[in-house]
């Protein structure tokens, strides 16, 4: 490979000059920068970025630890934060946790030996890796959580009411004359999921009964689940309505109504909760509780950067978004009467 030497030699400048074009090009004469990038292309030549990071003392990544990303809920989050990085000329690292704690903190242990820029997470468990995280920042490592409440003051977070979200499920469902709710959902170690509920369950009267549903985590499969478990009940005492703490459990309750003959929303309502692109473009499209995904990824991804290019001058923000009811065909009719 040819070398920063090569290309000063070839356009006839030196190796500062060559420096500049790279990192600096508004203080290159136009001639010269013209010669520079022509050595450049004529020789093939690529910058070495390792040695630059071990010059800078740290890389220019930014990590991304996410939750799930079977989810299409975090990859839409992702194009937003890809979007902020390709603007401040960083790359952007992702791994997935899992929902496993033990991955989560193991991965953390890879981040801190990396040096990144920054770290983006969704904690498995709000409090769990709390040390963790604070041994990054303490390292000059800042770190923003997205999609999670910011319950130390420590740091950035950036997230969605989620227990808005469930009351505007719960108000929704009500006012379609739903009284014979089911919540499906887990596992409720989850902040996001436990919110949800709690939202719901604020909006319910005395006589409303809520039938819960814990699931292990929230898949199709999972979806499919509920789907048998309210099927399976008697029409008197089934519920009319399921809210379902994210989309892909909503998807899966709908394939199991359709599998055993029963409509959707005449005979169960259903609504989820992110509004991926899935929902709206079911056999029957789904209502859902909307989050702004690559708003959400943006926004954390600007926090952690402004940390990281000032963090002296930094301020750390807890920013809260407002979810949205995208109501669609699968809660239009009014609830059935038995």
């Amino acid at each position: 490979m040819s070398s920063i030497k090569e290309v000063a030699r070839l356009a006839g400048v030196s190796v500062g000059t060559v420096s500049n074009v790279l990192n600096r090009p508004e203080v290159v004469a136009p001639d010269t920068l013209h010669r520079v990038r022509n050595a450049i292309e004529r020789l093939g030549y690529v910058r070495n970025g390792s040695a630059r990071q071990l010059r800078a003392g740290r890389s220019r990544t930014i990590g991304v630890v996410a939750l799930d990303l079977a989810n299409p809920f975090f990859i839409d989050v992702l194009r937003g934060v890809e979007a902020a990085a390709q603007q401040a000329d960083v790359t952007v690292m992702v791994f997935n946790s899992n929902k496993d704690a033990a991955r989560e903190a193991s991965l953390l242990d890879t981040f801190e030996e990396q040096r990144p820029l920054g770290l983006l997470i969704t904690p498995v468990n709000d409090s769990g890796e709390e040390e963790r995280l604070r041994r990054l920042v303490s390292r000059g490592i800042p770190v923003v959580r997205f999609d999670s409440s910011a319950i130390h003051s420590s740091g950035c977070a950036v997230a969605v009411d989620d227990v808005l979200g469930g009351r505007l499920a719960g108000l929704h469902l009500r006012e379609r004359g739903h009284r014979r709710i089911a919540f499906a959902g887990g596992p409720f170690t989850v902040r996001q999921v436990r919110e949800r509920r709690d939202g719901l369950a604020s909006v319910l009267g005395p006589d409303d009964p809520l039938t819960v549903i814990a699931l292990p985590d929230l898949t199709v499969a999972t979806g499919r689940t509920v789907g048998r478990r309210i099927a399976d009940l008697p029409p008197e005492e089934r519920p009319t309505a399921v809210f379902c703490a994210n989309d892909l459990v909503s998807i899966g309750v709908l394939q199991e109504m359709t599998l055993r003959g029963l409509r959707v929303p005449a005979d169960l309502a259903i609504l989820g909760y992110d509004d991926i692109d899935f929902a709206a473009a079911a056999a029957v499209p789904l209502s859902s509780i909307r989050q702004p995904r690559e708003q959400l990824g943006q926004t954390a991804a600007q926090l952690l950067l402004e940390e990281a290019n000032d963090p002296d001058g930094h301020e750390h923000r807890q920013v809260i978004f407002q979810p949205d009811l995208m109501a669609r065909t699968s809660t239009a009719a009014p609830a059935r009467t038995v």
